[in-house]
């Protein structure tokens, strides 16, 4: 599947002449798989978790955002693919469109793919999702360390929503959970959400 199909349900939800959100152009580039961990305050505010797998960005709504504590489980409910450039995405995204609200850069950075079978041999990535199970070591800003996302309910046969679980993979606790969301600063800008909506109102 090329990336203009897996991005359609993306672009079949937003109107580009409102929404200043990428529309999905650039070809996959660099040594490592990237992540974006963005918060974005809709509906009811809640933190994306991406992971770029070959042109695209699987992404994760996560609605108490991911956490540096093995002991914390975090829900993670897919969401439709997103293109790369959306990993550098900040701003307001206007009322009326799908998912309008404020969103700013809370960490990104690389990821290495962790996956592997029984006898330790690698497993794509890829596939590993499709299984619904997936090991990786992010390096970011803010999260490090391996990380694992574990299909819980749903699946392939559409018969119940998709849910996931974003758990760190053992070790010690990192940092302190996850934060404030509205305290929070980007790692891109060093705004919080407060400022980003701020600026876009006075433009």
């Amino acid at each position: 599947m090329g990336e203009q199909d897996r991005l359609r349900e993306y672009r079949g939800k937003r109107d580009f002449g409102r929404t200043k959100e990428p529309q999905g152009r650039s070809a996959a580039s660099g040594a490592e798989p990237r992540f974006v961990v963005q918060i974005h305050d809709a509906s009811t505010m809640h933190f994306d978790f991406r992971l770029q797998v070959g042109d695209v960005l699987k992404s994760w709504s996560i609605p108490k955002g991911p956490s540096g504590d093995p002991q914390d489980k975090r829900l993670a409910v897919p969401t439709e693919d997103h293109p790369l450039e959306y990993e550098e995405f900040e701003g307001v995204i206007p009322q009326g469109e799908y998912g309008g609200g404020t969103v700013i850069v809370w960490d990104h950075g690389s990821y290495e793919p962790l996956s592997h079978d029984r006898k330790g041999r690698p497993v794509d990535f890829g596939e590993s999702l499709e299984r619904g199970h997936a090991r990786f070591r992010l390096k970011g800003s803010k999260l490090h360390g391996e990380y694992a996302l574990t299909r819980f309910r749903g699946g392939k046969d559409g018969d119940t929503e998709e849910a996931w679980l974003l758990v760190k993979a053992g070790g010690a606790a990192h940092g302190h959970g996850t934060p404030d969301p509205r305290r929070a600063r980007s790692v891109s800008s060093g705004r919080t959400l407060a400022q980003v909506a701020a600026a876009a109102g006075e433009q």
